[in-house]
């Protein structure tokens, strides 16, 4: 579930506006009766949840009573995740979707917050809630439960509406004298000072002016550590990981990438430590290259089989194909939460935490990015544009040769793509090129693992005749996706290739 919520700060003398006036045509406010809701929250004792915009509590009164909410890339919106369970015993699952944040470090008691509530639901003609406006009195106990602080806040949260409720809402409580602020969470302003520090990852923060070498290594591990990191909670849920890719996509392009850019940059970094983190990250992107591939080809299966609608295929031997995808799915997906769980994977986030903090420079880290970064692009290039790159591929290469040269081609695309925010126009033009002959490289090996996997599969069941002629006629449909992209290659090449988008490289 997200949750999406503006906070506005009001004093005890503020009263609450009229509320019917943001009402669609027909519609009305409805108050609710007051209710004390007592949240105790768990953290780590250096606060590594808060810190990080997350949060873990048992929330009294509720019939889900536990809860864990997450931050995501947008202020105010959250995902909100909650599980039933006894007072005192935080339910596994929740405490494993914090565990790219807590680490492994013990969870115990740090606040509870007392807060009693007066909500308004703002709804329709139809009485469907659109948004909940709630008048929060909050009280700050300590373990013997005594006051220790005390606050008021009114929050809006969106329901059935729209973000322009949400903004025609708080444009009205501001009208009437709140203050809207920054989105800081109960359990935060009741933590003080320690539970707004820093987080201990490190985000990205963008290059200075005139950038070193060093400086763009950094923010290349930073972005994709905070990458990872963040999908650590959707691939635990099955959620979705955003911008159309999977969460399993997400994670497992991070470890690419991060692999790549350590690889490329080798000569910056220490290589007695970008050795061993690159091993981790490949054996995490093993674990989750079977998911996504098992993944990809569900979602192609029924491509291929709609594509052509004047032939259609056997639906029953379709759908047998699909349940052996999706048990080979099933499996893989088991073996990622194993992984997810185990403590090599924690200590790989301990160390992608630090690399994040400080990566381990050597001294040539720091000559300006503009002179050092070139020459150490043009290594994963020339390996791409060489004798044995592009220019060994012909129309009748075996696949395996086309796979190679795809390989190659991420990684010459992964070192341009980190250079960009230093260099600008010429790197951004040659990684714009680059991602359309990714495009062609990619549907060609989706294709032709697809052909392989229709016809094996249909193998091991000699006796399904459906299923073979079915199994047969996919894969024919996905070597002529084969044909058609080795067509495609010569002229997405040839623009990736020319002068203007090249020059800067030595």
């Amino acid at each position: 579930m997200v949750e999406e919520e503006q906070k506005h700060e009001v004093d005890d003398a503020y009263v609450l506006p009229d509320l019917s006036a943001t009402t669609p045509a027909g519609g009305r406010v409805r108050a609710l009766p007051p209710v004390t809701l007592v949240a105790r929250y768990l953290d780590t004792v250096d606060l590594r949840l808060a810190r990080a915009g997350a949060s873990l509590r048992h929330r009294r009164g509720d019939d889900l009573p536990w809860t864990v909410k997450l931050p995501t890339s947008t202020p105010g919106v959250r995902h909100e995740i909650s599980r039933p369970g006894p007072v005192g015993q935080p339910p596994p699952e929740l405490v494993e979707l914090v565990t790219a944040l807590h680490r492994g470090a013990p969870l115990a008691p740090v606040t509870v917050v007392r807060t009693v509530r007066h909500a308004h639901e703002v709804c329709d003609r139809a009485g469907t809630v659109l948004a909940e406006v709630v008048d929060d009195r909050v009280t700050v106990l300590d373990d013997a439960g005594a006051t220790t602080g005390a606050f008021r806040e009114l929050e809006v949260e969106l329901k059935a509406g729209d973000r322009t409720l949400l903004d025609r809402i708080g444009a009205v409580l501001r009208e009437a004298g709140a203050r809207g602020g920054t989105f800081v969470p109960k359990h935060v302003r009741a933590l003080g000072a320690a539970a707004q520090a820093e987080p201990d990852l490190v985000a990205p923060a963008g290059l200075p002016a005139d950038p070193s070498a060093g400086d763009v290594v950094t923010e290349a591990v930073r972005k994709e550590v905070r990458r990872l990191l963040a999908h650590d909670p959707l691939v635990r849920l099955h959620a979705p990981g955003g911008g159309g890719d999977s969460a399993v996509h997400q994670m497992r392009v991070a470890c690419r990438r991060l692999r790549t850019d350590l690889r490329t940059f080798a000569p910056l970094v220490r290589k007695s430590w970008s050795r061993s983190l690159r091993a981790e990250l490949r054996w995490l992107a093993d674990v989750l290259g079977a998911a996504r591939d098992a993944e990809v080809l569900r979602d192609r299966l029924r491509r291929t089989a709609t594509a052509d609608p004047l032939s259609p295929l056997d639906p029953g031997a379709v759908d047998r194909l699909d349940a052996a995808l999706a048990e080979r799915q099933r499996l893989a997906l088991a073996a990622v939460h194993e992984a997810l769980r185990s403590p090599r994977y924690r200590a790989l986030v301990d160390a992608l935490v630090l690399a994040a903090r400080a990566p381990r420079l050597t001294r040539r880290a720091a000559a300006p990015a503009e002179r050092a970064l070139p020459g150490l692009v043009a290594r994963p290039w020339r390996q791409l544009t060489g004798p044995d790159g592009v220019h060994a591929l012909d129309p009748l290469a075996p696949d395996d040769r086309w796979h190679t040269v795809r390989k190659e081609g991420k990684q010459a695309r992964y070192a341009v793509n980190a250079v960009v925010p230093a260099l600008g126009k010429g790197p951004r033009r040659l990684a714009r090129a680059l991602a359309r002959v990714q495009d062609v490289l990619g549907e060609h090996q989706d294709a032709a693992v697809a052909a392989d996997t229709w016809l094996a599969l249909a193998a091991g069941r000699p006796d399904d005749h459906e299923l073979a002629v079915t199994a047969g006629r996919l894969a024919e449909r996905e070597r002529e996706t084969v044909r058609r992209m080795r067509a495609r290659f010569p002229a997405v090449w040839h623009r990736a290739t020319r002068r203007r988008r090249t020059r800067w490289l030595p």
